[in-house]
């Protein structure tokens, strides 16, 4: 099963290193990092993707907070949180299928940020498996190129009745 853990950090030089090392020395694969920093300057805020049960969970988390770094962890679900990707796609394109990577990229709500002869490129934002969905529609066309980056995740505040 697939968690997701929200990790606040001290924003300082190798943090991540010491976080994902915890990670490789107890044999654990991360599928997708994310670290970037929060509305204050010294706290960074890391997304960390892992694969496993409740237990190796669990005992990741007893580990991180062992860290002197780690502030806080918070293992979202998803009916508590929102968690996105974004993916850049430098595709193949000819006045044959332009319109037809357009129209796909329409679908998505995907953005084309720049144009050339033979060429597209497409930004688009959205979860892990829309973002796939894209990609595997795009890829007849040919991709030249892709950038993806990890997922991002925030809490969803309850309302206040």
């Amino acid at each position: 099963m697939k968690h997701t853990l929200s990790i606040l950090v001290n924003n300082h030089a190798g943090v991540m290193s010491h976080v994902s090392g915890l990670f490789t020395r107890r044999g654990y694969n991360i599928d997708s990092i994310a670290v970037g920093v929060t509305e204050n300057p010294e706290i960074s805020s890391m997304t960390i993707v892992v694969r496993g049960d409740e237990e190796v969970v669990s005992q990741v988390k007893m580990q991180l907070l062992k860290l002197p770094d780690v502030i806080k962890i918070t293992d979202l679900n998803k009916s508590e949180s929102i968690t996105r990707e974004l993916v850049l796609l430098n595709v193949s394109s000819n006045d044959k299928v332009r319109s037809e990577i357009m129209t796909i990229s329409d679908v998505f709500k995907a953005s084309i940020i720049d144009v050339t002869e033979s060429s597209l490129l497409i930004e688009y934002s959205g979860t892990s498996r829309q973002v796939d969905a894209l990609i595997t529609l795009i890829k007849k066309f040919g991709i030249l190129e892709m950038a993806r980056t990890g997922t991002i995740a925030i809490a969803v505040q309850e309302k206040n009745d």
